[in-house]
């Protein structure tokens, strides 16, 4: 298929979004990167899908932009409030901005973030983290990923 790179141990977890069909939005026959593209959180043309298996049930999924087995893909990611997000990595860098809700973001070996809406935050590549989105509002993340967009869970270091 598109990916002869991952291996056995990574399959479950990788390119999950093609694998268990998250759509990707199509605009007629246009290329995306010839039309601009405009989405709100609660956009209804939005598709939104099941996250990997490691991830609370209630959690969402939608590609934006990009194909998420391709380079450069850019997702919505929705949390229910009060939900944990168990620690992992990604091959790729990613760039977020939260949209919505309140999310705590921990990388390993360094300190809890807070993020409120409109912050910004860089995650290097294969580096663990894990999160939480607080009590009250659902978490809407606008993550854009440089290589393939994947997530292999892991189990979080002592005091981590």
């Amino acid at each position: 298929m598109c990916c002869p790179r991952l291996d056995a141990r990574r399959s479950a977890a990788v390119l999950w979004a093609l694998l268990i069909g998250i759509p990707v939005l199509t605009f007629a026959e246009e290329p995306k990167s010839s039309r601009p593209l405009v989405f709100t959180a609660d956009d209804p043309r939005l598709e939104w899908g099941p996250c990997p298996e490691f991830l609370p049930a209630e959690c969402r999924l939608t590609v934006l932009q990009g194909n998420p087995a391709a380079q450069n893909a850019d997702v919505f990611l929705r949390l229910p409030p009060g939900s944990a997000i168990p620690h992992h990595w990604h091959t790729s860098a990613e760039r977020m901005v939260l949209v919505s809700g309140e999310l705590h973001l921990t990388y390993d070996g360094h300190d809890k973030t807070i993020l409120r809406p409109g912050a910004y935050a860089y995650g290097p590549a294969k580096l663990p983290h894990r999160g939480s989105c607080a009590a009250g509002d659902p978490c809407v993340l606008f993550i854009a990923f440089e290589q393939p967009v994947d997530a292999v869970p892991t189990k979080a270091a002592p005091g981590q």
